[in-house]
């Protein structure tokens, strides 16, 4: 499964097995997890809403978040890389921000980031997600 905007896999076991297994997938891939927000028990917290399980991790490749950024500092409004994790009635769904699409948006086109650092990183979260499928 694939949107537009992400790549998407559903995992057919808890939200906290799934982030153990991504974090491995993105490991093998040079990426770690640097921040982790759980939005439904920050929407418990400030709005005394309950929703369902949903937390937006932040993932970087240093290697490549350097690259990116040393060329131009302006890529950092585009980083760290996201990825959301949800529970959904057949276990839990992770979506991987495309990183070309993203950046794509930021009106780097003429620059090296988008030509080198947008297709490697977008190639490197796309075996995360064949890994997950796995």
């Amino acid at each position: 499964m694939s949107g537009r905007l992400s790549f998407q896999v559903v995992l057919p076991v808890s939200i906290d097995a799934s982030i153990e297994t991504l974090a491995a997938a993105l490991k093998e891939e040079g990426f770690g997890i640097l921040t982790r927000i759980d939005t439904h028990k920050i929407f418990k917290e400030k709005l005394d809403v309950d929703t369902r399980p949903f937390i937006i991790l932040g993932v970087c490749n240093p290697v490549l978040a350097h690259k990116a950024l040393s060329v131009n500092p302006s890529v950092g409004l585009f980083l760290p890389c996201k990825v959301t994790v949800e529970e959904v009635s057949d276990g839990t769904l992770i979506s991987i921000a495309d990183p070309e699409i993203i950046l794509s948006n930021g009106h780097f086109e003429e620059s090296e980031i988008v030509s080198e650092f947008g297709p490697e990183a977008r190639e490197r979260l796309l075996q995360v997600a064949e890994r997950l499928r796995e």
